[in-house]
């Protein structure tokens, strides 16, 4: 059977039924898990498409090592992902956003897990279980982002 989802309600009354959902804004045109110039502010530094600050390197930055409030962030609840949303409509009003989305437990490559921010109740971060090396990462990135769906121009839903 195949369902085709209008708006993140439609979504979020069957993701109900199953499991926990992990979202994602991204502007339109730009990767779900890999970011490019464009798609950072100034100060931010660019590993090849991986941001520097949200994950934690090794000295010489060939090695992404396990820590537990670091990784790539995710929204976990529908008013963590509203929040997020406003926050990238505000920084650039006229780019529109994407929602890019998956079940909490979908196969995940191994070595990486999802695990909920302390700080901010609705936040997770998908981080690394054990040392891995820069292009390791990308390439599981690039498969987490393979196995995501997503909802073009989520402004109309949000």
């Amino acid at each position: 059977m195949i369902l085709q989802f209008k708006t993140l309600s439609d979504l979020r009354e069957v993701i109900k039924e199953y499991e926990n959902f992990m979202a994602r804004p991204t502007p339109k045109l730009s990767h779900p898990t890999l970011y490019r110039k464009r798609d950072v502010g100034k100060e931010d530094v660019l590993l090849k498409g991986i941001r520097k600050k949200d994950w934690f390197f090794s000295e010489d930055e060939k090695w992404v090592l396990p820590h537990d409030q670091m990784g790539l962030s995710f929204s976990s609840h529908w008013q963590h992902l509203k929040g997020v949303y406003k926050m990238l409509e505000k920084r650039n009003p006229s780019r529109l956003v994407n929602v890019y989305w998956m079940i909490e437990d979908a196969d995940i490559p191994n070595g990486l897990k999802f695990v909920p921010d302390k700080r901010k109740k609705g936040h997770y971060l998908l981080t690394v279980t054990e040392p891995i090396l820069l292009a390791h990462l990308i390439k599981k990135l690039k498969l987490v982002a393979y196995r995501m769906s997503v909802i073009e121009n989520a402004g109309i839903a949000l």
